[in-house]
């Protein structure tokens, strides 16, 4: 059978152009490719459409449209699910209108789609007290303990996403002056993260511990499971997970969500009030945009109420004249 223009184009986008030309991770294509295996069902189960038949032409704004109802209503996708589905079939057809200009109407047509807007959360984020109480949960007499121990340390310290933690190996850490570790981003994009001496110590004797210190082990996952591999996300949400149990078991009414994305903020939030600024933040962090830097600095209660009581204070308020003083006011509003 001939394959079609639509299984020729998507191949390309993810095996040459994403992967080759853009230079995108390989999980970052996993979720370009996830949204097309869904888009692949939708055509195939609620469509009628024989994958092996499905061609460009088809895939218009009302078959995206109907495409995304289907998310919101069968799968219960929230609107920022539904916003990066969206994102990725306009990356596609972006790519698209490049490589077949015929297609060039129906491509910006598509790319035209908008996204849906929707209540953006407050940044979730520790206080001092919880934090301290959670990276304090780990039984240091057990060997998973200890691994635990630095692997919560090292999560808050770095900033890093649960992705750039698992992918650390032992050759990414320098304890030796200025003690750091090297991250790979998104977009493939290198940093260099600061350690805090607190984390230096106890990675320098989990390194000890576990015999990390040889040249052998360079390229050794830095956090492993019982068989030996590299942690998984799941992995990582399960360990942190059941430490932040502990502190709500202590706490009765602490129901705050904790994920590894929230110590991450923690670490964003500490930063800011600490005095530095966004741009280094955002650097240390490794955010693209700024703009997703500046969501701490919107959701910083503390620095905010600060602010307002230093004005609070500074200011001197003169004092209003009665509106009683108005005689002819007066007798104007009685004359009504």
């Amino acid at each position: 059978m001939k394959p079609t223009d639509f299984s020729i184009h998507v191949t390309k986008f993810l095996t040459h152009y994403l992967a080759a030309q853009r230079n995108l991770c390989p999980n970052t294509i996993k979720a370009y490719r996830d949204v097309f295996t869904l888009l692949l069902r939708f055509c195939r189960d609620i469509k009628g459409i024989a994958i092996e038949k499905l061609r460009l032409e088809q895939i218009n704004v009302e078959l995206i449209d109907d495409f995304l109802k289907y998310l919101e209503t069968e799968r219960h996708c929230t609107p920022r699910t539904l916003n990066h589905r969206l994102a990725i079939l306009h990356a596609f057809f972006r790519y698209i209108q490049s490589e077949e200009p015929h297609f060039l109407f129906q491509s910006q047509k598509i790319m035209a789609m908008p996204v849906r807007r929707f209540v953006r959360p407050n940044v979730n984020y520790l206080s001092k007290d919880y934090l301290t109480e959670l990276l304090a949960q780990p039984d240091l007499g057990r060997l998973d303990g200890r691994r635990d121990a630095v692997l919560l340390s090292v999560l808050y310290d770095t900033g890093a996403r649960v992705q750039e933690l698992i992918d650390l190996s032992v050759g990414d850490v320098r304890l030796d002056h200025p003690a750091q570790v090297r991250i790979l981003g998104k977009g493939r994009k290198m940093r260099a993260v600061p350690l805090m001496g607190n984390t230096v110590q106890i990675l320098q004797d989990y390194l000890n511990e576990n015999g990390f210190n040889s040249p052998d082990k360079f390229d050794y996952p830095l956090f492993r499971n019982r068989q030996g591999n590299r942690l998984t996300r799941f992995g990582v949400c399960y360990i942190l997970q059941k430490y932040a149990q502990q502190v709500q078991k202590a706490h009765p009414h602490f129901n705050q969500k904790i994920s590894p994305h929230c110590l991450r903020h923690t670490k964003g939030m500490n930063l800011l009030q600490s005095g530095l600024s966004l741009d280094i933040i955002r650097d240390f962090l490794g955010h693209v945009d700024i703009k997703t830097t500046e969501i701490y600095a919107r959701s910083n209660l503390e620095m905010k109420r600060a602010a307002i009581e230093k004005v609070s204070n500074s200011s001197i308020t003169t004092k209003i004249p009665s509106w009683k003083e108005n005689k002819n006011l007066l007798q104007w509003l009685q004359s009504l």
